[in-house]
């Protein structure tokens, strides 16, 4: 985990996402997915680059079914932004250019 990007739970859900103002990106995840595992520092990144312009959390699939369940994750890692507690963007698998992907669905809802 790096300092940008921080842990998301079931529990916290609610009051970091759906009543959060602005963009918000989670990244669905488990420790056993290795493209998740090299997804993580581009997510790192495009966090560090919209630092106080988007949060960006990491919500492990294994340890908070709930939200996956609620939101239809089939497959990880699976990237769903939300502006205004609403999701408005959903990237599933690692896409061609990550960085560049990542950043533009972003840039798009800020």
């Amino acid at each position: 985990m790096s300092e940008y990007v921080a842990d998301l739970t079931d529990d916290k859900w609610e009051n970091e996402v759906l009543q959060a103002k602005g963009p918000v990106l989670v990244d669905f995840w488990a420790a056993w997915c290795g493209p998740c595992r090299n997804l993580a520092p581009t997510v790192d990144s495009v966090a560090e680059k919209y630092q106080g312009k988007a949060r960006v959390y990491k919500l492990n699939v294994d340890e908070n079914p709930l939200s996956p369940a609620k939101y239809g994750i089939r497959g990880i890692p699976t990237l769903i932004l939300f502006k205004d507690g609403q999701e408005v963007e959903r990237q599933v698998g690692v896409p061609q250019n990550p960085h560049q992907a990542i950043s533009s669905l972003i840039d798009q809802h800020l």
